[in-house]
């Protein structure tokens, strides 16, 4: 995962799943009212995005760490510690995404979507603890990036539990989505920042070894607190984008799926408010 591409791919997984986990939620919302609204655990097109493309993206990362040395007596490389510890934490995504199909698919696995939920939940929990005890020490920039990105994790768990707890909860189910597809675009932005065409003036790439990860390093404390102002700005950017995206959603599915009493209620609402006022 220390490269543009290990970064690339679970974001593109994690911002599919969030963008349609949106739309799925403000659709529902829309079509069912308030009342009658209810969280629903990873469906279709979903839980196969996940089982399947953390399959792949493990697959890759047991690719390049080459466990096979253990079994010849090689020992693990250190230089390739990290991509098995990626690859336990993807392991935990596609056994959560093969029980939502099987949930889904079979009867010999039936759970609930609240059940589920906690399910997924605790795959982002193992994603948690492997970037807060990683093998890798993440210093100055690097550091920086993945600190944000523990946080959008942390508020990921606290979606997915509170919508499990609170399954008529709008917000929550609506908050996962929203947390899933920005964590996903920041995989996208760290990828840019740290491997890509977007690292900031006053920092380069240096490689220990001819084999290893690159390494940002950035000059002095003023050269980096200005990538670090930078990062700053980019999630603000990140988090325009998602607000804007459900906005958008959410007209879309008014228009589709809208129900006339819901503007009915909202009508009523707004004529009162203006009683009041006079």
């Amino acid at each position: 995962m220390g490269d543009f591409v290990g970064h690339a791919l679970p974001g593109t997984l994690l911002l599919l799943v969030g963008l349609w986990r949106v739309w799925a939620s403000v659709a529902r919302f829309a079509a069912d009212g308030p009342s009658a609204f209810r969280a629903r655990a990873p469906r279709e097109v979903e839980m196969y995005v996940v089982a399947g493309g953390a399959f792949l993206d493990m697959c890759m990362e047991l690719y390049y760490s080459d466990p096979l040395q253990v079994l010849t007596g090689g020992g693990v490389d250190p230089a390739h510690l990290d991509g098995l510890e990626h690859a336990g934490m993807l392991l935990m995504f596609f056994l959560a995404g093969t029980l939502a199909v099987l949930s889904e698919k079979t009867r010999h696995l039936p759970l609930s979507d609240a059940t589920l939920s906690l399910v997924f939940a605790s795959a982002f929990t193992a994603e948690f603890l492997l970037f807060h005890f990683h093998s890798t020490t993440h210093t100055g920039l690097e550091g920086y990036y993945h600190r944000v990105l523990l946080i959008l994790i942390g508020l990921c768990i606290a979606a997915l539990v509170l919508g499990a707890l609170l399954p008529a909860s709008f917000p929550a189910d609506l908050g996962a989505g929203v947390l899933i597809a920005v964590q996903g675009m920041w995989f996208y932005q760290t990828a840019l920042t740290l491997y890509g065409p977007m690292l900031p003036e006053g920092c380069a790439r240096r490689f220990d070894f001819p084999d290893a990860d690159s390494r940002v390093e950035c000059r002095g404390g003023a050269a980096l607190e200005r990538p670090e102002q930078l990062a700053n700005f980019q999630l603000f950017g990140i988090v325009f984008l998602a607000f804007v995206y459900v906005l958008g959603s959410y007209a879309v599915a008014v228009a589709m799926y809208g129900r006339p009493d819901l503007t009915t209620t909202h009508d009523e609402h707004t004529s009162a408010v203006k009683c009041r006022a006079t």
